[in-house]
């Protein structure tokens, strides 16, 4: 018989592979490989959340967690309907206070930025060449009313001596002629005495309005005349100023038919920004044209200005009150949210749960924004946190900002 040379096949030497048959070690690799990749993505899912039990409930749940929201209730009440435009302060009246006479100037007697009063004495320029002009023309006056004086008693004895006929009237007739001439002389010289007077008064420079002083343009002791283009100093009226700004022509007519009605249409001026009141005044007039390449008109309102708020040449956005609409639904503007599908609001429902609620809009005032349809009052309105919601998502209900309400 022969010999066994291989391992369960008779005359095969042992180490040689039979056909067909897979070797042990590469069963031993395809199982390690089908470890590796069940481990693998067993830690997968075990990453996702989906490898436990019950993870799916927590994890998809943006829509199950409560989203913190800060919320106030829609109110009713009064907003305004307005006009606003750009304007700036003016002074209801500007003057440059110039010296009318020549001179030197002695003194100054005012303090740059004091407010002075009507007939303030203000500058002394030097009197005393008007001093000697006045004496000199009431020297002539006191000559020639002299001669007047002595005239007419001259006539007075013609008269008598024309009676007596103890003269020729040719001779009256002249001496009348003669008191008509000093009498015209007379007349001339008190002229010039009241002119050299007013001289004398104009060296004493004096406010013609009321209001604040600018800076000095002059100092003492140099000499100043008529006809200085920059004259002394520039008052300007405070009390009261004006604004003037520039509306839309197409907001005219309305205006137009509120001032027939007579009644005063208030004015409100705003700082530059928009955000804080500054004074409150009323509309004074309306230009007499429209701006064509602008497309606007000019308006004049007018301020008592009584706290010094408003400054000549100041920037202000001015406000003009057309109406009130009364009894309306009240939300802050911060909880108006705008998108593809229109304008909304998150409601807060009593569940807790936020609801998108479309609006019809009405006149904003400040931060309060007037609703027409779609919100009542008393109802919870979203003011933070609204970037964060989906209709129906579960809300919790927190404290509001301080700019987050509304009054």
């Amino acid at each position: 018989m022969p010999a066994e040379t291989g391992r369960g096949v008779p005359g095969e030497p042992a180490g040689r592979r039979i056909p067909g048959q897979t070797p042990k070690w590469r069963w031993v690799a395809a199982a390690l490989v089908l470890c590796l990749l069940a481990f693998g993505g067993y830690a997968l899912l075990a990453r996702s959340g989906k490898a436990q039990p019950g993870t799916g409930k927590k994890g998809g749940g943006a829509a199950a967690r409560s989203m913190p929201v800060a919320a106030v209730p829609a109110k009713k009440g009064d907003i305004g309907v307005y006009i606003t435009g750009l304007g700036s302060v003016a002074s209801k009246n500007t003057v440059t206070v110039r010296s009318r006479v020549d001179g030197q100037l002695m003194e100054v007697l005012f303090r740059e930025g004091q407010i002075v009063r009507n007939g303030q004495l203000l500058a002394r320029i030097d009197p005393r060449p008007f001093e000697t002009q006045l004496a000199q023309v009431e020297g002539q006056l006191a000559r020639d009313q002299a001669l007047l004086k002595n005239a007419e008693l001259d006539l007075a004895r013609y008269r008598i001596l024309l009676q007596q006929d103890s003269i020729a009237s040719q001779q009256m007739d002249t001496q009348e002629a003669l008191v008509r001439q000093y009498e015209g002389t007379v007349k001339a010289d008190q002229g010039q005495v009241e002119s050299a007077r007013l001289q004398l008064a104009y060296s004493r420079i004096t406010a013609p309005i009321g209001g604040r002083v600018g800076l000095r343009l002059v100092d003492a002791g140099n000499m100043i005349h008529a006809t200085d283009p920059n004259g002394l100093v520039v008052i300007t009226q405070l009390q009261p100023v004006t604004v003037v700004f520039s509306i839309p022509e197409d907001s005219l007519p309305g205006l137009l038919a509120r001032m027939k009605e007579g009644k005063k249409i208030p004015v409100e001026a705003w700082d530059r920004e928009g955000k804080r009141k500054i004074a409150t005044g009323e509309l004074f007039t309306v230009d007499n044209q429209i701006d064509p390449t602008t497309g606007t008109v000019k308006l004049k309102a007018i301020f008592q200005n009584s706290g010094n708020e408003l400054f000549p040449n100041q920037f202000v956005n001015a406000r003009l009150l057309m109406d009130v609409v009364r009894g309306t639904v009240v939300v802050p503007t911060a909880a108006i949210q705008r998108s593809t599908r229109g304008i909304f609001v998150y409601v807060v429902k009593p569940d807790k749960t936020a609801e998108m609620r479309p609006l019809s809009l009405g006149p904003s005032q400040g931060d309060d924004q007037a609703i027409r349809e779609g919100v009542a009052p008393g109802e919870l309105i979203v003011v933070d946190g609204a970037d964060r919601l989906r209709d129906g998502a579960k809300v919790e209900l927190q404290a509001p900002a301080s700019n987050g309400t509304h009054k």
